[in-house]
């Protein structure tokens, strides 16, 4: 038995300049947030051993004490390095690749547990969570962007998304610039304090002589209980904030290039059976769902910019985002059945995809021009929930589950502070504007797309 995870990402450099520090296994602490120490006895070569602690909490102190040493067992100076460390059932193999691509190269984070106990040893296991580790590694490497590179001025750049972003943009040369309440001392990318509701002076960089962008992904996440002080928070978190940037954008002799605004396709809350693309009027809906996006819509107007793109993006599939690891820790422990009927829609998009799509709104994709409007970020096939919960159940080697009726879930929706509509509610959407640009997404169908993001 064995359980595989793999974690890529394009960088801009060649592969020399990334084996500068990919290739030295010492190295792995500086960037990869996975590692506290790494030593090589020997020469760096195959045959060479040595010995690392993870940061894992548990894990990171009993290897230290326990483990045996880790072997290199293959090695090809710019392209491969892999690592095999025994275990006492089986053995860990971390696998680091280089593949070279247009203008740069992807860098992969492989790892595979193998033995009985594969999957329970898993997540202890060192291996990229976090996109923003590759972008230390670029930096590391000597990708800097260059004097005129683009500074994306990222509103929410501290959320799971926003960070995806950032090291999306920094590992392609561009300039991240973090709004952020407060200031990470360990993240590798310029920030900027603001309150999120008023201009001060973060404004600043909007008004410099840099090439700048907008992306504005700021809000609170809308995983709580619908109630009416709740409710204005959601609400508040996202109009507050746009507010500010339109302000800002004001202070400017001419307008930003492109603005890429955030927002949901819950905006349409319970669609039934109707297919929601961009020209789908937004109805009277749930307050938690259309009363929140619509407001942040239209707190956009009068943006002072050339081109503006509402990204309406469905639910995100990343095995680090709260929706996704959810899904996944009840499927685990045996509660992956349909919820309440299993009928309503699922609408879903894989991170890679959201990211191609939010490199062009900024105008970073030369290939594709996207229009000024509303764009639905969203697989083009959708799926019924209970055809979700069978695939989860699928990629995850779980068994069939009993349904959870809907009084269940709104039961347990108490427990856990959640809103019971996130689960008994869904869209059916796609993007029209994609399809007709001839966007090619990478994951369009669920199945592919969970593979891809989970252990298997």
């Amino acid at each position: 038995m064995a359980s595989t995870t793999t974690y890529a990402q394009f960088i801009a450099l060649d592969a020399g300049a990334l084996w500068q520090v990919l290739g030295d296994p010492s190295r792995l602490p500086e960037w990869h947030s996975g590692y506290r120490s790494v030593t090589v006895d020997d020469a760096i070569a195959v045959g060479a051993e040595g010995s690392y602690v993870q940061t894992h909490r548990v894990a990171g102190p009993l290897h230290r004490r326990f483990a045996p040493p880790f072997t290199i067992t293959a090695y090809n100076p710019g392209r491969h390095m892999q690592l095999t460390q025994k275990e006492p059932v089986g053995a860990t193999i971390i696998d680091f690749h280089l593949t070279p691509a247009d203008g740069g190269c992807v860098v992969t984070d492989k790892v595979t547990v193998t033995g009985p106990a594969s999957r329970t040893l898993r997540s202890a296991v060192p291996h990229v969570t976090d996109r923003v580790d590759f972008a230390r590694l670029a930096r590391l490497a000597g990708l800097a962007p260059v004097d005129d590179a683009l500074s994306v001025v990222l509103a929410g750049g501290s959320g799971a998304l926003g960070q995806h972003l950032a090291a999306d943009l920094a590992c392609r040369g561009h300039r991240p610039v973090i709004l952020t309440r407060s200031i990470n001392s360990a993240s590798p990318f310029e920030q900027l304090e603001w309150d999120g509701r008023t201009v001060g002076d973060w404004a600043d960089i909007l008004v410099s002589g840099r090439p700048v962008a907008v992306a504005n992904l700021a809000g609170k996440l809308v995983d709580c209980r619908p109630t009416e002080r709740n409710i204005a928070l959601l609400r508040d978190s996202r109009v507050d904030a746009t507010r500010a940037l339109v302000a800002a954008s004001k202070l400017r002799d001419s307008p930003i290039a492109h603005w890429l605004q955030a927002s949901t396709t819950a905006i349409w809350s319970d669609a039934g059976e109707q297919w929601c693309t961009e020209t789908t009027p937004v109805p009277e809906g749930l307050p938690q769902m259309t009363g929140v996006a619509l407001p942040w819509e239209e707190a956009v107007s009068g943006a002072h910019t050339e081109h503006l793109v509402v990204l309406r993006t469905s639910i995100v599939l990343d095995n680090q985002a709260p929706a996704m690891k959810r899904l996944a820790d009840l499927t685990r422990v045996g509660l992956g059945g349909r919820v309440g009927s299993g009928r309503q829609w699922f609408s879903w998009i894989h991170i890679d995809d959201w990211l191609a799509i939010a490199r062009a709104a900024l105008g970073l994709d030369p290939a594709i021009t996207i229009p000024d409007g509303v764009v639905v970020g969203a697989s083009p096939h959708p799926v019924r929930n209970a055809e979700l919960m069978a695939s989860l159940r699928q990629a995850l080697h779980r068994p069939p589950a009993p349904p959870t009726p809907a009084p269940l879930l709104r039961l347990g929706a108490i427990a856990l502070r959640t809103d019971p509509a996130l689960g008994l509610t869904g869209r059916r959407a796609r993007s029209q504007v994609l399809d007709d640009l001839g966007f090619e997404f990478r994951f369009p169908h669920l199945d592919d797309a969970l593979a891809d993001l989970l252990d298997n």
